[in-house]
């Protein structure tokens, strides 16, 4: 009996093994795709962010003068048509994320990296705040060599100046899936609700104290 519980115990780890290393190889495919760059529409470009929660990430981002619009959704997994049960299982490589609609004469790409940089904790691995796992892990996504070169040069400038680490991965943009229509503004319709009260609304104010000069 003690032979065949270990010889199942192997077989189960084994498969879990597997499981896991095409999951990685899957991932690692991702991160050296090239990226897509994503044309301009009616002189708006689009640009994509993943920091916890995209309630509160799209909150910021439309306080944001210049920024128009800003959609919730998925990006940076392996698996098609992601929905919230399916990458809140941390399972699909999916992060919260929220695409970004906004006029390139009014808001840079670049300022846009400082929000996305100063509106977050930038040290914490998988999670923001009390959302912990890698659906609420950051990434910056980049569309192009001149985006790349201006993240991984907004990090190294982080780096120097604070001497801490920077969690957020950096991925070639591929494909972003909106999210349920429950989930956008969902700030401005729940304010009632009490993540949104304790957690979304705190930490747009505290952007908003921070970043002033850049709010509507």
């Amino acid at each position: 009996m003690k032979n065949i519980l270990t010889l199942f115990i192997c077989l189960s780890f084994s498969f879990t093994s597997c499981q896991t290393k095409k999951t990685t190889s899957k991932q690692e495919a991702i991160i050296n795709a090239e990226a897509i760059e994503v044309p301009m529409e009616n002189g708006l470009a689009k640009a994509y962010f993943a920091s916890g929660c995209f309630w509160c990430v799209e909150a910021i981002y439309e306080s944001v003068n210049g920024v128009t619009e800003v959609i919730n959704g998925y990006a940076g997994g392996h698996t098609d048509s992601p929905t919230y049960q399916l990458s809140n299982t941390g399972r699909t490589g999916h992060a919260e994320a929220v695409e970004v609609y906004y006029d390139p004469r009014i808001v840079s790409f670049s300022t846009l990296l400082d929000v996305y940089f100063g509106s977050q904790n930038i040290t914490q691995v998988n999670g923001q705040g009390p959302d912990r796992g890698s659906q609420y892990r950051s990434i910056v996504f980049y569309q192009n060599e001149a985006q790349k070169g201006a993240i991984l040069n907004k990090i190294k400038e982080l780096k120097k100046e604070l001497q801490i680490n920077v969690a957020a991965e950096v991925y070639p943009f591929l494909k972003f899936w909106q999210g349920e229509d429950y989930h956008q503004d969902y700030e401005r319709l729940h304010p009632n609700n009490s993540y949104v009260k304790n957690v979304s609304i705190p930490r747009l104010l505290k952007f908003k104290r921070k970043f002033p000069q850049l709010l509507k």
